[in-house]
């Protein structure tokens, strides 16, 4: 397979893997700190190798426009693995939202998949959205989006950055993001604002019980037996989260390939 490569064709080749070390450094589940960086490389590479004999390679000559290109491939490939990143993080905010009105807000946890804090809830929701993810395939799908990008975004074509549709899609996709989250954290944070209330009249009515000790307990078992309860409802809108996630990929490398 090796010997088959045209020396003319290196420098298409280079633009494919970058794009794919690209998507990889960024992509949900593929950039994790788990998986070596060595064998992101070599995935990267071998899947490259894969891609150059089944796209269409044009001409390419290394001059001023060919640099353009490669950070044009390191830009689709950072931005649409980021963009998907984005709407998988709607977990850990709507996480974030339940724990802080639980009193977890102040017990995070290091993520060993990113080493960046993460609320607890939000973390449990997250590992539960990733083993999703693997159960149906879902990083599969990732590198078809990968492979079908050069569909959208040709090797020799540069990005309209001038047309500023992309902003405005990335601008959507945040808004889509808080709303997502805001619907996962709404049953929980709903049962617990009816809590509070309760507690306030409490307060009113019985002032020798101190709500302070009670409350905080009394709000925690509440939350995890509603978060048992509305598990068939998350799992729902994880499923609907990674449909949003690819449909969110698609539609960016629409917009870049003009």
């Amino acid at each position: 397979m090796l010997e088959s490569i045209n020396i003319a064709n290196i420098p298409a080749f280079l633009l494919i893997f970058i794009r794919v070390t690209a998507f990889f450094a960024t992509l949900p589940i593929f950039s994790y700190r788990n998986v070596p960086t060595r064998h992101k490389v070599a995935f990267s590479f071998f899947l490259a190798l894969l891609m150059y004999f089944t796209v269409e390679i044009p001409a390419l000559t290394v001059d001023a426009e060919y640099f353009l290109l490669i950070f044009k491939e390191a830009a689709v490939g950072i931005a649409v693995g980021l963009i998907a990143y984005i709407v998988l993080a709607a977990i850990q905010i709507a996480g974030g939202f339940i724990d802080f009105q639980m009193g977890f807000a102040i017990a995070n946890v290091i993520d060993p998949q990113t080493g960046a804090q993460s609320p607890l809830i939000g973390q449990y929701l997250y590992i539960i959205t990733l083993l999703f993810i693997l159960a149906v395939n879902g990083h599969h799908l990732m590198i078809d989006g990968v492979f079908y990008s050069y569909e959208l975004i040709a090797i020799d074509q540069l990005l309209p950055l001038q047309d500023q549709s992309w902003i405005q899609y990335i601008i959507e996709t945040f808004n889509q993001m808080f709303v997502i989250a805001f619907l996962m954290a709404v049953p929980i944070v709903g049962c617990l604002f009816l809590v509070d209330i309760a507690l306030g009249i409490i307060a009113r009515t019985v002032p020798q019980l101190n709500v302070f000790v009670v409350g905080l307990p009394l709000k925690i078992f509440i939350a995890l037996s509603v978060l048992v309860i509305a598990m068939t409802f998350y799992v729902m809108l994880i499923k609907n989260l990674f449909e949003t996630m690819l449909t969110t990929m698609r539609g960016l490398m629409q917009v870049f390939g003009g």
